[in-house]
């Protein structure tokens, strides 16, 4: 089931995305403004990359590409874990719709109509949603 829902999930995503270059720099510069608060972006080495020092968020270090929530010492909503158990990858157009409604897509995802995610910032615009991901897939 969640192969077919991810795919939908993932057309859709790619469906209403603007027809306009995704911005890497406007992607850093959101992600500082709305999602630096509560996230940070750190390599291995301890650099951090964008964000701030916060916990609130897992560190998106990597995120693109990678399985769901895989931040040892993390502490993951069950929304999220119930994601993570279906197989998600956090692949951009993934990205991009969870940003968008976190709860719609965890319920896509999931099958559940009643999981929630604890990530309650939405990013309202499709283009911002994608300069973000653009961005955080700068970031390996």
């Amino acid at each position: 089931m969640f192969r077919s829902v991810v795919i939908a999930a993932a057309t859709t995503a790619t469906l209403t995305l603007p027809a306009v270059a995704q911005d890497v720099e406007a992607g850093a510069e959101l992600f500082q403004k709305q999602c630096g608060t509560c996230h940070v972006v750190m390599n291995e080495d301890g650099e951090i990359l964008a964000g701030r020092k916060a916990r609130t968020g897992p560190n998106l270090f990597g995120i693109v590409d990678a399985p769901a929530a895989q931040v040892d010492g993390f502490r993951y909503g069950s929304g999220l874990l119930a994601a993570a158990d279906a197989g998600l990858v956090w692949e951009v157009p993934h990205l991009v719709a969870y940003l968008q409604d976190t709860n719609i897509f965890l319920r896509e995802v999931t099958g559940d109509p009643k999981v929630r995610s604890r990530m309650a910032w939405k990013v309202r615009k499709d283009k911002d949603a994608a300069d973000i991901a653009a961005f955080l897939a700068t970031l390996k």
